[in-house]
């Protein structure tokens, strides 16, 4: 006897098969978002460089498969948050590049008018909900945003990203017991790139196998091939799902890699330049959808140079318009510190 819930099931099934159906127009897509991610990052390391940008600066260059696969599988509505190394879950969602240059380098037109800086970015139009700078300290405050969805019951979910360091806070696991003992809907994706703030996970971490950091409470879990977005889609398709059908929370763990230091001051010295060419020589996502487009006859060597210098093109547009944007008055310093009755 087929139950409704079962057909339920057959059919959301069905429609995860259909959107893992990689055409031409999908897999461009692909290509063109996550190439944006590269370059805006890559200009970002530049201008850092220069004295452009001002306090701290994480660059997320070689991870962008993660958030551009599962950003592909949200719906309008759900929410995101992460920690400080935010600007491409920004863009992701839809924020343009012109606001969160202009915040990186403290400019009044920026997402938190040029006094967030690179660690506290700031969107909730599009339903994002931070930047934060305190490690694991976004993760409850996802959690929350799970409980208000649950609590409102409008069908929308939460995805909390946080790093390998951020996986041993303690918060973290204060809000997995509540996460699990309400049944919230919240998906929460571990980037782990190996080496948090310096020390490898080997070194920092008694097990290895972090999504399994949610055993203890009952929730689920799942270790993904970060680099590869395919196989993120895939997952993330299978986990939304799980947390939307009111299954509770689920655990993705993203084995990924971060090609710079864990920020612009870090020499990154505790791994070698062989370990750091491997990735980029034979893991880097962007290449690995380069090599599908060409094995599938989808575009030309120079339909994706194109894209390239679009892309870039469109990058300087945004870079001058920060440029070309009033710093915050003098007054903004006495702004925004209390709540106005």
């Amino acid at each position: 006897m087929v139950t409704p819930e079962t057909a339920i099931r057959k059919a959301q099934k069905e429609i995860n098969e259909q959107k893992l159906v990689f055409d031409k127009k999908k897999l461009l897509e692909f290509y063109e978002e996550m190439l944006f991610l590269r370059r805006f990052e890559e200009k970002a390391g530049q201008l850092y460089g220069s004295g452009l940008i001002g306090g701290f600066c994480h660059l997320y260059i070689g991870q962008e498969a993660v958030v551009v696969g599962i950003q592909d599988c949200l719906q309008e509505g759900d929410q995101v948050i992460t920690t400080y190394r935010d600007h491409a879950h920004m863009l992701a969602i839809g924020t343009s590049p012109e606001v969160i240059y202009a915040e990186l380098m403290g400019r009044e037109t920026g997402c938190s008018r040029g006094k967030g800086g690179s660690m506290h970015m700031f969107d909730t139009e599009k339903g994002f909900y931070g930047g934060h700078g305190i490690v694991g300290a976004n993760v409850p405050i996802g959690t929350g945003l799970a409980f208000a969805n649950k609590y409102r019951n409008n069908g929308k979910i939460s995805v909390d990203y946080f790093g390998d360091g951020a996986a041993n806070q303690g918060q973290v696991y204060e809000a997995f017991n509540m996460a699990s003992l309400w049944n919230l809907p919240v998906l929460y994706v571990i980037e782990n790139n190996e080496y948090a703030m310096g020390t490898s996970v080997k070194r920092s971490s008694a097990t290895t196998e972090l999504y399994r950091r949610g055993d203890a409470f009952g929730i689920a879990g799942e270790q993904v091939d970060g680099m590869d977005i395919f196989a993120v889609k895939k997952a993330a398709l299978n986990a939304i799902d799980y947390v939307r059908s009111s299954k509770g929370p689920f655990i993705l763990e993203m084995k990924t890699y971060r090609y710079r230091g864990h920020s612009m001051s870090d020499p990154a010295k505790y791994r070698s330049k062989e370990e750091v060419a491997t990735f980029k020589e034979q893991r880097d996502p962007i290449e690995a959808v380069k090599k599908v487009i060409f094995e599938k006859k989808f575009a030309s060597e120079k339909e994706l140079k194109d894209i390239d210098k679009a892309i870039r093109e469109r990058i300087a547009e945004a870079v001058k318009f920060a440029q070309d944007s009033s710093e915050p008055d003098l007054s903004e310093l006495f702004t925004d510190i209390y709540v106005e009755n």
